[in-house]
């Protein structure tokens, strides 16, 4: 299975499995997030999300090859069915990240409640180096978390960024060593396990209860721009140019 999915003491877990390659996410990977994510928000015996992917690697991000066989087809695609459910979780959401995490491996971590990263994760945004421009809200949750310039920094140049320097910025919660990373989220996650699942929630709704409309309106405005862009030319020299492992040529684009 690409995506595990298990239960255990009250914590539901959905782990990346997809090492060979690189745990970039398919159509169906993400349908059965979104899945998971609807059935444990309507099951009681779930008080916590975690998600994780492997010690070499959280995700790639996006299956190139599946996305352009698959391309997102408005807000009922997989793809926002699974931001959809993610960012409108009511139960608080765990994730443990180790290794790359590429596009939408960061932009989920701002719908994420505690975030855990090792020292060897590296945060990516490449959606302009992809001819593309923000998913997941990112345009609108990035700079208020990290600052206009930094995130203009990381959207815009789309280059990777060490764990030590996402932690600064806020994205994370706390670094750890790789062997500890997963024990340390499981232990966080426990610790809501064991609080009123009522306060968990509430909270978490008080908290989020100004932005939810303005997340709405900006992932289907981006979604709209997202759209357009994987038909132009500039999507199509950067998706050509990493197949045929070149550099891309955006020299003679507007």
């Amino acid at each position: 299975m690409d995506i595990l999915i298990s239960k255990e003491d009250r914590i539901l877990t959905m782990q990346f499995n997809r090492p060979e390659k690189k745990n970039a996410i398919t159509a169906a990977m993400y349908q059965s997030m979104a899945d998971a994510l609807r059935d444990a928000e309507n099951d009681a015996d779930v008080r916590v999300i975690l998600i994780t992917g492997h010690p070499q690697i959280f995700t790639a991000g996006n299956d190139l090859e599946d996305f352009m066989k698959n391309p997102p087809q408005g807000m009922d695609s997989p793809v926002h069915q699974f931001l959809h459910q993610l960012s409108h979780a009511s139960k608080p959401v765990v994730a443990a990240v180790s290794g790359a995490a590429v596009g939408i491996g960061t932009t989920l971590l701002l719908h994420c409640d505690l975030v855990y990263a090792s020292e060897t994760a590296r945060f990516m945004m490449p959606f302009s180096q992809l001819g593309l421009c923000p998913e997941a809200a990112s345009s609108l949750l990035f700079p208020q978390l990290a600052g206009y310039q930094r995130a203009a920094e990381k959207l815009l140049l789309g280059e990777a960024f060490p764990a030590d320097e996402a932690y600064q910025m806020g994205l994370v919660n706390k670094v750890l060593p790789v062997d500890q990373l997963l024990d340390v989220a499981r232990a966080q996650a426990t610790k809501l396990v064991l609080l009123p699942a009522s306060s968990m929630q509430v909270t978490k709704r008080l908290m989020k209860a100004g932005q939810t409309a303005a997340i709405d309106a900006r992932m289907r405005e981006e979604g709209k721009d997202f759209g357009a862009m994987l038909t132009a030319p500039a999507a199509k020299e950067a998706f050509a140019a990493f197949f045929q492992k070149r550099k891309p040529d955006f020299s003679q684009l507007d």
